[in-house]
């Protein structure tokens, strides 16, 4: 239970002995002391008064004592107060952001750049890297074919702006011969080369509802084909560097390892959390239970949405411990983003 008055707003030297707590713990991953901050803090205090701010911190949940120790480390609600109030965000130096410019190169391949992406978060942060990938929905397409493999079932090949190509398997209420197919997609590529599929389906159910005589008939079998041709595909995610969380002494607990490699196979949880913080722009901090996953507890993710041509396309983010570098994490993420955005861009 805190004690009234326990807010550090407005006191400077609590405020500054946490951030030195937090910094100390973060770099050593050990309780601190009086004596270590009464040493490091800078403040001209003696270590009984370091000592008396320091329960009063306790006190009001920001930090907790480890039994075996006499030093304090900082709780979940501490490292929200640091992050939120205390930590000082520096931009990435050039050399990096160019480093990243050459990893994620304009022109590569939207599957390709979100690959690499991972990578890079989790090479440079040495934590999880996640990368959600956007729906194809999102993207303007460029060419669609259509080939009959069996009567009643069609192969639909889509290129779309960015490069990319799938195949879908479209089943039909008839057989088309390859004339109809042929007149199917050359209609749908002379009209609606260039735009999202969500707007192209919206747009022939209006043309469809207009149409009269043959162009009703060629509509309809357009729309029969785009349906399930032009429907959103499943979201899913990349991952990469899961296995650099093996090896640190947060997550030493076997069980805890278990569920949280459970978390990054199975991805659907992770996926809609990414997708939460995408509602709301901007970089996001979530510590601990504010995921909402109990795998995460004692972990800490941090985001940011990356976008296209004033489209927001997904969310990327890093995966670690609580104790992070969060001065070095939050850059490394945001600028990720912008590099991100800058090379999916169709001018780039």
């Amino acid at each position: 239970m805190a004690r009234p008055g326990t807010d550090i707003s407005n006191d400077p030297r609590a405020r500054q002995l946490l951030r030195t707590l937090v910094s100390r713990h973060i770099r050593d991953g050990e309780p601190v002391g009086s004596q270590t901050l009464a040493r490091h803090s800078g403040l001209d205090v003696s270590p009984a008064t370091i000592r008396n701010i320091l329960s009063s911190m306790e006190d009001a949940g920001l930090l907790a004592a480890p039994h075996s120790s006499a030093g304090r480390i900082p709780t979940a609600q501490g490292y929200r107060l640091f992050v939120d109030a205390l930590l000082q965000v520096k931009p990435l130096p050039e050399g990096e952001l160019s480093r990243m410019r050459s990893e994620l190169p304009a022109g590569a391949g939207t599957q390709a750049l979100l690959g690499s992406t991972s990578e890079l978060l989790s090479a440079m942060t040495h934590f999880a890297g996640m990368v959600s990938v956007p729906g194809r929905e999102s993207f303007a397409f460029r060419q669609i074919e259509f080939v009959a493999l069996e009567p009643q079932k069609v192969l639909a090949i889509l290129v779309f702006a960015d490069g990319e190509v799938q195949n879908r398997m479209v089943q039909v209420r008839r057989a088309f011969d390859p004339a109809e197919l042929e007149q199917a997609a050359n209609y749908l590529n002379s009209h609606f080369a260039g735009q999202p599929l969500a707007h192209i389906r919206a747009a022939l159910l209006r043309d469809l509802r207009n149409a009269r005589g043959e162009m009703e008939r060629l509509l309809a079998d357009s729309m029969d084909l785009a349906e399930q041709a032009f429907a959103p595909g499943r979201d899913d995610m990349l991952v990469a560097g899961q296995t650099k969380l093996m090896g640190l002494q947060d997550i030493n607990d076997l069980e805890r390892l278990r569920a949280l490699f459970e978390a990054f196979a199975e991805k659907r949880e992770l996926l809609q959390l990414l997708e939460r913080t995408a509602k709301a722009p901007g970089m996001r901090v979530f510590i601990g239970d504010e995921t909402g996953l109990a795998p995460l507890e004692g972990m800490s993710l941090v985001t940011a949405p990356y976008g296209s041509g004033g489209r927001m396309l997904g969310v990327l983010g890093v995966i670690g411990p609580s104790r992070m570098a969060y001065e070095r994490v939050i850059p490394v993420v945001e600028a990720t983003a912008a590099v991100l955005g800058a090379a999916l861009s169709p001018d780039a």
